[in-house]
């Protein structure tokens, strides 16, 4: 097994995912951590946001993560291993108004990461564009749009309930335009 110190976000998102389970924390990876695994690392984040699929110990989570080495300062933990830090959310999972339905599993050599998909990674970074008008989520949104298999059809679709099709219309001629 790889040192903390030697481990990507991935493999670390891996390692901590795996870990939690044994203590039966259910979590999904969210946010810029799945854009920077499906951008190929295009995206560069510095922090792990797990969102709890159902209800969350905090005490067990606190427990689990000090085993890894982590303390917890403030909403964060942080690991004087590693420049990641890492945020426990509570669920369950939803982009805008919908919930999470897909849950992928993309395996590293140090465990098993469960993520939301790149289509509710790209509803997840469009959200924060249609919402508190964040450019840097719509680019976020274009890099995982290129790098994976989206349903353009349902990212359409969560926008028109959202009441945001104005600001899909600039999501998807910029997709197009690059």
């Amino acid at each position: 097994m790889k040192a903390i110190h030697e481990m990507t976000l991935g493999e670390l998102a891996a390692f901590i995912d795996t870990h939690l389970r044994e203590y039966g924390i259910n979590v999904v990876l969210s946010g810029g951590a799945c854009v920077a695994i499906y951008s190929d690392h295009q995206y560069v984040s510095k922090d792990l946001d797990f969102i709890s699929q159902f209800t969350i110990d905090r005490a067990k989570v606190e427990t689990a993560m000090k085993e890894l080495g982590f303390e917890r300062r403030g909403k964060y933990y942080h690991c004087s291993q590693t420049p990641y830090f890492v945020e426990f959310i509570s669920g369950p999972p939803f982009v805008g108004q919908d919930p999470i339905e897909e849950i992928q599993e993309i395996r590293m050599a140090t465990g098993i990461i469960r993520t939301i998909s790149p289509t509710d990674s790209v509803k997840d970074r469009l959200a924060a564009f249609y919402h508190w008008g964040d450019r840097q989520c719509l680019e976020q949104a274009i890099l995982v749009s290129r790098s994976n298999i989206i349903d353009i059809d349902k990212i359409e679709s969560w926008s028109k309930r959202e009441g945001k099709m104005a600001e899909f219309g600039e999501y998807k001629r910029r997709l197009k335009r690059q």
